[in-house]
């Protein structure tokens, strides 16, 4: 009974921990923008062409990390750059997501 119990319990945590896996945390100075997917590693944001850096993450509405040519075309999105000015993170925003204004102090 106790292993039981015990066995229960282990796994009410991992579901948990897949559960707080999912939450998403855009930050408040992403920029905004149509993302589409150009060709490589190159992606297209209101139009102009820009270069994702290396290990750059994408992810779709459910928060999965997806690849490039997975974007479909014209989907709002929110997006951070690096140093060099190479697109480091992409959220692909759900309905309800894109329609709230921006959140910035």
């Amino acid at each position: 009974m106790i292993l039981l119990r015990s066995a229960a319990l282990v796994l009410s945590m991992l579901a948990a921990g897949a559960a707080l896996a999912q939450l998403r945390t855009v930050p408040r100075d992403a920029e905004r923008g149509e993302v589409r997917h150009v060709q490589g590693m190159t992606i297209a944001i209101d139009g102009k062409e820009r270069r994702l850096a290396p290990g750059a993450q994408i992810r779709d509405a459910s928060n999965l990390v997806i690849v490039p040519s997975a974007i479909p075309a014209g989907a709002l999105a929110k997006y951070v750059v690096d140093a060099d000015g190479l697109v480091r993170r992409v959220w692909l925003l759900t309905p309800q997501e894109a329609a709230q204004p921006d959140k910035r102090d």
